[in-house]
C-alpha cells in the first residue's frame, strides 16, 4: 500500500476526530457558553451545512491548483480554526471558528479522495479511497472517545487544542510526502454537480442523506441519552464512545467483505434493516431495569456501530458501479448528501429536545431510515423484471 495514503488519512482522522467527537462535548460547551442544548446542537447543523456547500464550491475552484498545496493548506486552516474554537469568548465566535473549519474539512476531504484516486494505479482507486475513508472510520472508532476523554479531564477547549495539533502532524506530512505539481482536471461547478443526474446516483444520494439524517438525530445527543435517558454516569460517556467506535471499526470492514460476496444492494438493505430496529431499541432501553438498562444499552451501541458504518462501503460500492469514470465526483455528492443528513438530523434531534424528550431521540431517528427502505422497495417493484416464455 501507499504510505502517501496513510497520511491522507491522517487528516481525515484530525477532520472526524472533531465532527463526532463533539457529540460528547456539547453538554459542556452548552453549559460554559450559556446556552440550550439544542441551541448548541446547531453548532453541528451550520458545520455539515458550510461543509456540504462550501466543498463543492472550493473544489472547484481550486480544482487546477497543486494539491500538495491545497491539502496543506486546507490542513493548517483547519487547525487554525481549532485553535480559534479552543480560545473562543462565547458561542458565536465557536461558531463562526466550525464554519471555517467546515470550509476547510469540506475542501481537504474532496482533494484528499481525488489525490488518492491520483497517486495509484487504476485498478488500486476503490482501496485508495477506502484507505482515507478510513481516517474517518478510525476517528469514530478512537477519535471521538479520546476526545470525550480529554474534553472530561481538560474541558472542551482541551480537545480543540489536541485536534489542532492532529491537524498539524498531517499538514506537515502532506507536505513532505506527497509530489509537487499534481493538478486536477479544470471542472467547473456546474460539471461537478452535473454528475448528480446519472443514471441511479439521485435515490443513492436520498438514501445517504435518509440514513444519516436518522443516525445524527441520536449521535449528536448520544452523551445525554447516556446520562440523561439511560441513566450512566458522565464518567461512562467515553466508554459509550469508544463501543460505538470498535464497532464502526468492525462494521466497515464487514461491509466491504460483504458487499463482496452478496453484492451492494443486499448488504445496504440489510444494514438499514438493522438501523431502523437498532434505533428503535435506544428509546425502548431506559424502558429497562435500571440493573440490566447499561449492559443493554452498550449492547445496542455496539451493534448500531457494526451496521451504522457497514452501509458506507457497500454504498460507496455502489456509487463506483454507476459510474466508476466520475467517481471522485459521484463519492464527493455522496459526501455533501452526508452532511445535508448531518445538518438535518441535528436540526430535527433539537426540535425532539425542544418539543420532546431525550427518550424520543431513537425512534424519531429510526423514522427516516425506514423511509429509505420504503423507497428501496418502491425501486425494487419498478425495477423491469425479465419476460419469460411460457414454454421456457
Amino acid at each position: 500500500m501507499d504510505i502517501r495514503l496513510i497520511w491522507l488519512a491522517v487528516g481525515t482522522f484530525a477532520i472526524g476526530a472533531e465532527s463526532f467527537g463533539i457529540a460528547s462535548l456539547l453538554p459542556q460547551i452548552a453549559e460554559s457558553t450559556g446556552v440550550s442544548l439544542t441551541q448548541a446542537g446547531y453548532l453541528v447543523l451550520v458545520f455539515a451545512l458550510a461543509n456540504a456547500f462550501g466543498a463543492p464550491v472550493l473544489a472547484a475552484l481550486t480544482g487546477t491548483v497543486d494539491r500538495r498545496r491545497t491539502l496543506t493548506v486546507a490542513a493548517l486552516v483547519f487547525s487554525a480554526s481549532a485553535l480559534g474554537a479552543a480560545l473562543s469568548h462565547g458561542y458565536f465566535d465557536l461558531m463562526a471558528a466550525r464554519v471555517l473549519m467546515a470550509f476547510s474539512a469540506g475542501l481537504y476531504s474532496a482533494t484528499a479522495q481525488a489525490t488518492g484516486v491520483a497517486i495509484v494505479s487504476p485498478d488500486h482507486r476503490a482501496r485508495a479511497i477506502s484507505v482515507i475513508v478510513g481516517g474517518t472510520t478510525m476517528a469514530v472508532a478512537f477519535g471521538a472517545p479520546l476526545g470525550a476523554f480529554v474534553g472530561g479531564a481538560l474541558g472542551w477547549r482541551g480537545a480543540y487544542f489536541m485536534v489542532a495539533g492532529f491537524g498539524i502532524v498531517a499538514a506537515l506530512a502532506l507536505w513532505v510526502m506527497l509530489p509537487a505539481g499534481l493538478r486536477g482536471a479544470p471542472l467547473s461547478l456546474r460539471q461537478r454537480v452535473a454528475a448528480i443526474a446519472l443514471p441511479g446516483v439521485p435515490p443513492a444520494l436520498l438514501t445517504t442523506w435518509l440514513t444519516m439524517t436518522g443516525a445524527f438525530v441520536i449521535i449528536i445527543y448520544l452523551a445525554s441519552i447516556t446520562t440523561q435517558s439511560v441513566g450512566l454516569p458522565k464518567s461512562l460517556v467515553p466508554a459509550v464512545l469508544l463501543t460505538f467506535g470498535i464497532g464502526a471499526a468492525i462494521g466497515n470492514f464487514i461491509g466491504g467483505q460483504l458487499a463482496d460476496r452478496l453484492g451492494p444492494n443486499r448488504t445496504i438493505l440489510g444494514t438499514v434493516i438493522l438501523m431502523v430496529v437498532l434505533q428503535l431499541a435506544i428509546s425502548e432501553v431506559p424502558l429497562l431495569p435500571t440493573t440490566v438498562a447499561g449492559p443493554v444499552f452498550f449492547g445496542v451501541v455496539f451493534l448500531w456501530g457494526v451496521a451504522g458504518w457497514g452501509f458506507f462501503p457497500p454504498q460507496s460500492s455502489h456509487l463506483l458501479s454507476l459510474s466508476p469514470a466520475s467517481a471522485p465526483l459521484v463519492l464527493s455528492l455522496n459526501a455533501s448528501a452526508l452532511y445535508l443528513g448531518i445538518a438535518a438530523g441535528s436540526l430535527i434531534g433539537g426540535l425532539v429536545l425542544q418539543f420532546g424528550t431525550v427518550n424520543d431521540l431513537g425512534w424519531v431517528g429510526a423514522l427516516f431510515p425506514a423511509v429509505a427502505l420504503a423507497l428501496f422497495a418502491l425501486r425494487a417493484q419498478m425495477r423491469p423484471r425479465p419476460a419469460f416464455s411460457r414454454f421456457g
